[in-house]
């Protein structure tokens, strides 16, 4: 192609070539840093050395069944069909401070986000100024009295930044990684916050029963000292047996008042969890007998695990945000280029900015290449670089505490049925001598004090068949807590949707 002849077409021509090359060159760049690769799924098949059984052990007629590959209904606390628990659950997640605090952080980060779009358009604004001055033009080295004007200007400007090296595009990439951080986060507070409160009013329906078992031994307990003291006092007895059922009353009596002071504080937890004071709002009773125990237990895949945990997804987010930091400190040792124009009238009245006025105008490209800073540059990126190694090592971490939760908590759900049924034959055990001393006292071979003292022995195997209960109950809390709870994240959502053939 021959070039114009013309000054002014080949200062067109050149400018338009110039612009072209520009936008090629802009077009086949690439961001600086590294790209970010989501960490692979551990390569293990099980949470534990031995392969999950099939189910618990079958502990008073309730055997829980390990179902594999499968998730926790998104309501899970709903399995335990308990309505005050629903009740409480739903009142914490309108009420709750630290969730609420969550979801603020999580609008912010979003905010944070529609702003950082707004590097990738041009920056346009408008000046208007107005002076009044007085020249001394003896400052010029010129005689001569000076004058006074004024000066009044009407300008627009508009600024671009070329993102040739990608430090905007990382910069952006960040704010998308902190936003994803942030609503893990959020995921995570209110599925901490559903199993804290679910595990607390459990543990506070334990409590309650333990405290009436206690009641009614001490009570009995109080019965045998009087009978012991009745028997020392004939001759019958040594006073040494009164003061060990005396001190053995002591000792319920503190096991009963530390119930009692567990009792008062998970209730002062559910009020809290729940966003209110614990002098105003009033608990209802819940009875451990009411609860039930969910029969079918999702364990999801460990390859699931890492892509469901919110706390993993945070950490995974957070290992993102210090990749791109790594692209945004790499592009700040290239030039940085900026398009910059302006065009405007002066004059020296308002007026005069209406007419034809003193027009002015101009435009021009910056290039800003860091030559030598002292090593800032070089040693930020570095810092950079540590810092992602830093999140990596925190992601594995994480990681490998959550498998180890998920594996405590399935062998807990284990040998929880077992304790159950050990502790329910002791009970039966219990009842059984309870009830051959009450038929031997009725045929005058034993005193009422074997009696009472069999009557103490049941009541203390309820107090700890109560307790395994209650902790069976709160370990399958745990597991549901473990594997992530109920929530979808989108690439599970897609699944599930593209599984349905839906669009």
């Amino acid at each position: 192609m021959i070039p114009p002849r013309n000054p002014a077409e080949r200062r067109r021509h050149s400018c338009r070539n110039s612009l072209a090359a520009l936008l090629c060159l802009m077009l086949a760049s690439c961001a600086a840093g590294p790209d970010f690769v989501r960490p692979a799924a551990p390569p293990v098949a099980e949470y534990t050395l031995r392969d999950l059984p099939g189910s618990t052990v079958d502990a008073d007629g309730e055997a829980q069944v390990f179902v594999r590959g499968t998730h926790p209904r998104q309501d899970w606390w709903r399995g335990f069909r308990s309505p005050e628990i629903d009740d409480m659950v739903d009142q914490a997640m309108k009420g709750n401070a630290t969730l609420s605090a969550a979801e603020a952080s999580l609008r912010q980060s979003q905010d944070s986000l529609r702003a950082g779009y707004g590097i990738f358009f041009p920056q346009a604004e408008l000046a208007f100024t107005g002076t009044r001055e007085r020249t001394a033009p003896l400052t010029q080295g010129l005689a001569g009295p000076g004058s006074i004007f004024n000066v009044f200007t009407l300008s627009g400007s508009v600024v671009y930044a070329i993102d040739l090296f990608g430090g905007q595009r990382r910069t952006l990439e960040g704010l998308q990684a902190r936003r994803d951080n942030a609503r893990f986060e959020a995921e995570a507070a209110r599925l901490t916050l559903q199993a804290n409160l679910v595990e607390t009013a459990i543990a506070r329906a334990g409590y309650a029963s333990q405290m009436d078992a206690m009641t009614t031994m001490l009570q009995l307990q109080s019965v045998v000292l009087y009978q012991t003291e009745v028997q020392a006092k004939a001759g019958v007895l040594g006073f040494v047996n009164v003061a060990a059922v005396r001190s053995q009353m002591a000792i319920t009596a503190a096991q009963l008042a530390l119930l009692k002071q567990k009792y008062e504080q998970a209730g002062h937890l559910l009020v809290n969890l729940q966003g209110d004071f614990a002098g105003r709002l009033a608990l209802p009773p819940l009875d451990l007998d009411t609860i039930s125990l969910p029969r079918d237990l999702p364990v999801s895949l460990p390859s699931d695990l890492v892509r469901r945990r919110p706390d993993i997804l945070a950490a995974e987010a957070r290992l993102h945000a210090a990749s791109a930091d790594v692209g945004v400190a790499s592009a700040a040792l290239f030039p940085a280029i900026l398009l910059s124009g302006d065009i405007g009238k002066a004059g020296e009245s308002l007026h005069s900015l209406s007419g034809a006025g003193a027009k002015f105008w101009g435009g021009g490209a910056e290039v800003d290449a860091p030559l030598f800073r002292g090593g800032s540059l070089w040693f930020g990126r570095k810092a950079a670089v540590e810092a992602y190694n830093n999140a990596a090592d925190s992601y594995r971490q994480t990681v490998l505490d959550s498998f180890t939760q998920v594996a405590d908590v399935l062998k807990a759900l284990e040998h929880d049925a077992e304790a159950v049924k050990a502790q329910s034959i002791i009970v039966a055990s219990a009842e059984d001598v309870r009830d051959l001393v009450w038929a031997n006292y009725n045929a005058g071979l034993v005193s009422a004090i074997e009696v009472l003292n069999a009557e103490i022995q049941v009541e203390q195997a309820d107090i700890n068949y109560t307790a395994a209960v209650a902790q069976r109950y709160q370990d399958t809390v745990a597991l549901f807590a473990a594997i992530g709870g109920g929530w979808q994240n989108e690439d599970e959502s897609a699944r599930r949707r593209a599984s349905r053939g839906a669009p």
